[in-house]
């Protein structure tokens, strides 16, 4: 998977950039990434109660940093 689509994510959540998330949940290829994507912009368009949205922004923020963790390579210093 392409660790950039994490970093984006990551940026446009910060920043708010909801339509840039939505651009990126279509093209990314990490189905994963994409439904945390669209779990996440669906709670903030049309939130149920505010602990829904909170705990999809969790999901997606989690799910984020265990993809970054994985998906860098390892480097070594000696």
């Amino acid at each position: 998977m392409n660790h950039h689509d994490y970093d984006k994510a990551l940026h446009f959540m910060i920043w708010g950039q909801w339509d840039d998330l939505l651009v990126l949940m279509v093209r990314t290829r990490d189905h994963f990434l994409s439904k945390k994507i669209e779990t996440f912009l669906h709670a903030c368009y049309y939130p149920g109660t505010e602990s829904e949205m909170l705990k999809s922004h969790e999901n997606l923020l989690n799910y984020l940093d265990h993809a970054q963790a994985t998906s860098h390579s390892t480097i070594y210093m000696y």
